[in-house]
Parts: structure tokens; C-alpha cells; sequence
């Protein structure tokens, strides 16, 4: 059931462009390469699909034999807009293929990718104990010269761990390259088809010369650039622009924190800043902060890169503090409209960290209902594809419906995820199925100036 419903949402949300014949893309390959994906969460799964969608032989391969087996039947273990679609046509043409057994498919392959999960060890650094696990059988299974590359989100100096952990078993020659991944959930599918930049670290020609061939379909088009650099600057490269994007999250939210302090109005000073070409207009959204597998994990691991090379650098620990304290400004918003939430009802839309995923890592919903729920207050939650991955994380007092349904009757509307399905709502039906017309809107989605002339009262982040 599940599954047919994000079935039947990918042609809602994603905007990649499926009607493009990949293996009559002129941009393909010259030859077909043989390449195998270790890991088939997130990164893995969408990165195998895609070199698939052009043609190339793909392998991926995990040791959970369920997920594989799952695969093999077109039932993902994730929801990424378009990807269903893209990994059943792969895997009909015999371009995309599942398996737990490493070996046969290192052997088969020129290129093999890490791309197994990286967990936050619990201090801030990542737990390296699956990729280098990896490693090690890579090595073993080579009967060849093949490049092994890590597309996992590794602190510096993984690569030369990497090198150690397959010399240790290898009889065959092999280079270690750099490759991180700039994937936004929800978009991942245009942003590895169509990327921005992709960026290589590696320390020989010959890999080099084989990651360009890789890639040279997806960037010539665009005429955006392939960058080569050394394997440490590639693999700080992505903790730097995933803690520069945070940093910049964190901070027009405390920018919007001030706008209620004082008066102004959020959405006129994104406007003011957005038009300086030296900030740019993205990631000025103020909101509940921000969440995912990604920011808060990175800005931490940053955190724990320089206090192990002996630097102190406490803007990365300001930006991750003030991301958890703007988690739970909503809740101090309803508190200071109600005085006491106890016995109120509280209908919410979107669960999941952000729309395009039912990811709920370190979602900003997590924290917000949990607090309201143990404040004595009953929650009613809607999300398009999340309900089933956030009800673990979540009281069990909490409930769920349809997005019209969890209104009816309740003291106020939370909108937590800015779902497409959010943003045009009938508002007049709303207002007669809410208790009261309250709204408070915790992604500054809804006009206020038009809601309140229709009798709604209304608080966003730095917008009242």
C-alpha cells in the first residue's frame, strides 16, 4: 500500500525529465563501464540507478539480503521522487542489478564505489568501521586493476585508510579516489544527472582519465565543470559546503528571531538580502532549522576535524546550538499565544525533515511534537510519505490522518514540511473544519497579509 502510494506521487513531485532515451543521449559513453555500488541507502541507490540510466553495467550490492531481495522487486528501501521508476526500467534492461555477493561483482567491474553509511560515532566523528570493512574485502576480491572510489561523506584522511585496509589483502594494482556526493533529498535525481560541479580527488593520471570517462555524460551537456583535486581537498570539499549552507540556515533563522523581537518583517529582509548578488537568494528560508542525514551530522563532524588538529573554532558549534534551540522556537510561539497546551488539539502537516523524502533524521517535527505531546497536548499529523517511518520517533499518544481530516475540530494548524500538497490549500474549508482559524506556519509558506483578511490568525518565523 505504501508503496503504491509514493508510486503514484512521483509524476506530483519530481521535476526530473524521464522522457530523455538516456542510451540515445548523445552525451553517453563511448563504452559501456562495468561499476559496482557497495550500499544501497540513499547515496548508493541513486547514484547505481543513475550510472544505469546511461547505459553503463551496474552492480549494487548490500549485505542485507531482505533490502536485496526487496530491490529486485522494485520496492525501495527509500523515498526519492522519479527513483522508483528509474530503478525498474534499469533492472528490466539488465543495466541495473542487485546482489549480495561482492566478490563476483568486484571482479566484474573497473570502477567500485563505498557509498555505505557513515554514522555519527557518537562524539562527532564518523564511524569509518563499515567502509573500511569494505576496503578490505574490495582488495581481496580484486583480479585487476580497478579504481576504488569512496562516495560515502568521509573525514580527511579516509582515502589513505582506505589504501592501507585494501593493500593489506590485495594482489592487484588499484587507485583510491575521492568522489563526495552534493545530493539534495528530493532532487537527487536532477542533481546527479544534471550536476553543478562534480569533483574528483585523486593522486594518478589513469584514475583521473577513467572518472572523467564516467562522467563526461553528465557534464557535457551543461557545460558545467569536472574538478580534479587532490584526494584531501575533495574530501573536505563536502563538509565545507554542507556547513557554509547550515551556517547560513542558522543564521537567517536567528535573523528572523530578531524580526519578532523588534517588529520587522522577515520576508522583506530575505527580499532586501537576496537581491545582494554577494549572498544570493538561496537558503534565506527562515523556519524550525534544519535537519536531514547531512547538515547536522557535518557541521558536527567539522567540529570534531579541527579540535583533533588542536584548532578551536566555535562557529561550527554556534551553528549546530542554534539550529537545535530554533527546533523548538515554534513551541515557544504556542506556548506564549496559549499560556498552557494541555487538552488543546493540534493538527499537523509534514512530518518528514524536508518535502521530497520521508527522511526523518534529526527532522525538526521530532522535537516540536514530541515537547507538545508531553506538555499534554493531542497531536493529530498528516505527511504525504513519512507517517510510517516517523511513528517510531514520535509519542504514541500521536495520531494520523488525512491532511483535511486531522483539522477537523482542532485549536490550531502546525505546518511543519512545506509538501506541495501545504501550500494551495482550500482555506475556506479550513476555517470551517479548524476549531479555531490559528495557523501557525513554521516554513513561511502562507501570505499573512491575505490569511487574516480571510479572519485567520497567523504566525510564521519572523512574520506575524
Amino acid at each position: 500500500m505504501i508503496q503504491a502510494m509514493r508510486m503514484g506521487s512521483i509524476e506530483l513531485h519530481t521535476r526530473v525529465s524521464l522522457k530523455k532515451n538516456r542510451l540515445g543521449d548523445p552525451r553517453r559513453q563511448l563504452r559501456t563501464m562495468r561499476i559496482t555500488v557497495v550500499g544501497t541507502g540513499y547515496v548508493g541507490l541513486v547514484a547505481g540507478t543513475c550510472f544505469s540510466e546511461y547505459g553503463n553495467k551496474v552492480h549494487c550490492v548490500d549485505i542485507d539480503e531482505a533490502k536485496i531481495s526487496k530491490l529486485k522487486q522494485g520496492i525501495l528501501p527509500i523515498y526519492e521522487p522519479g527513483l522508483s521508476e528509474m530503478v525498474v526500467s534499469n533492472y528490466a534492461k539488465s543495466r541495473l542489478h542487485f546482489t549480495t555477493d561482492l566478490k563476483s561483482a568486484v571482479e566484474d567491474s573497473d570502477i567500485i564505489f563505498i557509498a555505505v553509511g557513515t554514522p555519527d560515532s557518537g562524539d562527532g566523528k564518523p564511524d569509518l568501521s563499515g567502509v573500511l570493512t569494505v576496503a578490505s574485502k574490495v582488495g581481496e576480491y580484486l583480479n585487476d586493476y580497478k579504481v576504488i572510489v569512496t562516495k560515502s561523506t568521509v573525514p580527511v584522511g579516509t582515502a589513505d585508510q582506505v589504501r592501507a585496509a585494501a593493500t593489506r589483502t590485495a594482489k592487484h594494482p588499484f587507485d583510491v579516489v575521492s568522489n563526495p556526493e552534493f545530493l539534495r533529498e528530493g532532487r537527487a535525481i536532477d542533481d546527479f544527472m544534471e550536476p553543478e560541479r562534480i569533483v574528483v580527488g585523486c593522486d594518478s593520471e589513469r584514475s583521473a582519465a577513467m572518472m572523467k570517462e564516467l562522467y563526461n555524460p553528465f557534464v557535457q551537456e551543461t557545460g558545467n565543470p569536472l574538478i580534479v583535486m587532490s584526494i584531501r581537498s575533495a574530501e573536505l570539499t563536502k563538509y565545507a559546503c554542507n556547513a557554509f549552507l547550515a551556517m547560513k540556515i542558522s543564521f537567517v533563522n536567528e535573523v528572523a528571531n530578531l524580526c519578532d523581537a523588534l517588529g520587522a518583517n522577515y520576508l522583506d529582509v530575505r527580499t532586501g538580502m537576496g537581491t545582494d548578488s554577494r549572498i544570493g537568494k538561496k537558503f534565506l528560508n527562515a523556519g524550525i532549522g534544519y535537519g536531514g542525514s547531512c547538515f547536522p551530522k557535518d557541521v558536527r563532524a567539522l567540529s570534531s576535524f579541527a579540535e583533533a588538529c588542536g584548532l578551536k573554532i566555535p562557529l561550527f558549534d554556534e551553528v549546530e546550538g542554534t539550529n537545535e534551540k530554533q527546533k523548538a522556537r515554534l513551541v515557544d510561539k504556542i506556548l506564549k499565544h496559549y499560556g498552557n497546551v494541555s487538552g488543546k488539539v493540534f493538527a499537523v502537516w509534514g512530518l518528514a525533515f524536508k518535502a521530497g523524502t520521508d527522511d526523518m533524521r534529526e527532522a525538526p517535527s521530532l522535537t516540536i511534537l514530541n515537547r507538545l505531546a508531553d506538555l499534554g497536548a493531542t497531536i493529530r499529523a498528516s505527511d504525504p510519505v513519512a507517517v510510517e517511518v516517523a511513528r517510531p520517533h514520535l509519542r504514541d499518544s500521536i495520531t494520523y490522518g488525512e491532511m483535511y481530516s486531522v483539522i477537523e475540530g482542532a485549536d490550531a494548524l502546525l505546518l511543519l514540511t512545506e509538501w506541495p500538497a501545504y501550500l494551495e490549500p482550500d482555506f475556506k474549508r479550513m476555517k470551517s473544519l479548524l476549531k479555531e482559524p490559528v495557523i501557525f506556519d513554521g516554513r513561511n509558506v502562507y501570505p499573512p497579509q491575505s490569511l487574516k483578511k480571510m479572519g485567520f490568525q497567523y504566525q510564521g518565523m519572523g512574520v506575524a
